[in-house]
């Protein structure tokens, strides 16, 4: 298989990029590659790459729009997916985005992510992450992006699509600190259609747990609202607070 590089930007993520590896070494079938692209982390992270058989690349920036374009401008496969560190995907990923990538019109894919910890799956919050897709288009942008197939997809949601639409639109904005996947949607979409599949994957609710349940909501959603009527994501990233 030469078709699927799995592309996994991290910083200080030492407590889950080995589970997150193990089970993308164990897909069936295999990824061609993987490609984990380090912001410049102070803990065992790249120790605990170099466990695998990944191609690793350290960069000096800490900004993951960065990364995540290092590790497209280097990837030799045909598709691209782009996989949070704490995220465990299905075993059979690479089949599921081979087959979904030969819609002609489909240019960006992703998955239903399910946020848990150690003791539960919070179904409410992922609920919310699934309306998000498709809401915030439809609420405001319907005519012009909602009914042109723009849905939101991001990282914890799987993201994928082929490398020549990526290039076309020259990846992800370095100069978007914040709501960089969903400027990436906007700007992908006018070469097709986005998806988002019902398979299942399970990311970290480290933020939602961080910050407290009432609190992650509010100001996650204060985020995208913000966003959607036009607010500078330079003046939200200070709303914002990266929970390691």
């Amino acid at each position: 298989m030469r078709n699927l590089s799995i592309i996994i930007p991290t910083l200080n993520e030492e407590d889950y990029l080995e589970e997150t590896l193990k089970r993308v070494f164990q897909l069936k079938p295999p990824a061609y590659e993987v490609i984990v692209v380090d912001g410049g982390s102070n803990d065992l992270t790249m120790l605990v790459a170099s466990r695998f058989l990944v191609r690793t690349i350290s960069i000096s920036q800490n900004n993951r729009s960065v990364q995540m374009n290092v590790g497209a401008s280097v990837a030799q496969g045909e598709l691209l997916c782009f996989l949070h560190a704490d995220t465990l995907v299905p075993y059979n990923l690479t089949s599921l985005i081979e087959q979904s990538m030969q819609q002609p019109n489909l240019v960006l894919g992703g998955f239903v992510s399910l946020m848990r910890g150690p003791k539960k799956v919070r179904y409410f919050t992922s609920s919310l992450n699934y309306l998000k897709t498709h809401l915030c288009p439809l609420i405001y942008r319907p005519y012009a992006y909602f009914f042109k197939g723009l849905r939101l997809i991001f990282g914890d949601q799987v993201m994928f699509c082929r490398k020549e639409d990526f290039r076309k639109i020259s990846g992800f904005d370095k100069n978007v600190p914040i709501m960089e996947e969903a400027d990436f949607c906007l700007r992908i979409n006018m070469l097709g259609k986005i998806r988002q599949f019902p398979q299942k994957v399970y990311t970290s609710d480290r933020r939602v747990s961080g910050l407290g349940f009432w609190k992650a909501h509010f100001i996650y959603f204060s985020i995208l609202i913000l966003w959607a009527f036009g607010a500078s994501p330079h003046w939200l990233r200070q709303f914002y607070k990266d929970i390691r």
